[in-house]
């Protein structure tokens, strides 16, 4: 079996098949949101997008938040930060955290659905945080190297989370909250 994630799914291990299935689904996801904003998103919609039977969508995901999360968590997974080994610390955490931050940036109606999805109580989507944590974690943890121990991470995380609720209030926008993340990384790090 392979581990790479388009194979994976929060319900069950998928074969080939079923992932280019959850593979059409998340990209008509991104589609119908782009189209209708997130008050018009619904399984029901994406699955049409998609060319797939409703009841095969559900199959796969539980709700539009866990639909969601899901889209979220393969952009994180196949996207990597490129970091300079010349920057001091701060800086190539700093460099993690922006890239996370700027991942779904230039996309308001993703960045709106996946800050609810994240937010909700799904619990296949509460699967979905976890992993998305334990990446954000692993990607602080290389970038701090010998100079992080465990409460910084732990304070750099909840910078990302925060920045995270902020823009989901309405506080600015997920460039607002890179900038923000950065003072704040920078503080913790002096």
């Amino acid at each position: 079996m392979s581990t790479d994630v388009r194979f994976e799914s929060t319900r069950r291990r998928l074969n080939g098949q079923q992932a280019e299935t959850v593979g059409r689904l998340t990209s008509a996801a991104v589609e119908v949101l782009r189209e209708k904003g997130p008050g018009g998103l619904a399984v029901r919609a994406v699955a049409a997008r998609a060319g797939v039977a409703p009841a095969t969508a559900y199959t796969y995901f539980s709700s539009k938040g866990h639909l969601i999360a899901e889209v979220f968590w393969r952009r994180l997974d196949e996207h990597s930060t490129e970091i300079s080994g010349d920057g001091s610390t701060a800086d190539r955490v700093v460099a993690v955290l922006r890239d996370v931050a700027l991942l779904i940036a230039d996309e308001p109606e993703l960045s709106s659905a996946v800050t609810a999805a994240l937010l909700g109580d799904d619990p296949e989507v509460s699967h979905l945080r976890v992993r998305i944590g334990a990446d954000i974690r692993r990607r602080l943890v290389a970038a701090l190297g010998d100079d992080g121990d465990d409460e910084v991470v732990t304070a750099l995380e909840m910078v990302y989370a925060g920045a995270l609720v902020r823009a989901g209030m309405g506080y600015g926008s997920y460039s607002d909250m890179a900038d923000a993340i950065e003072s704040a990384a920078r503080l913790i790090l002096r």
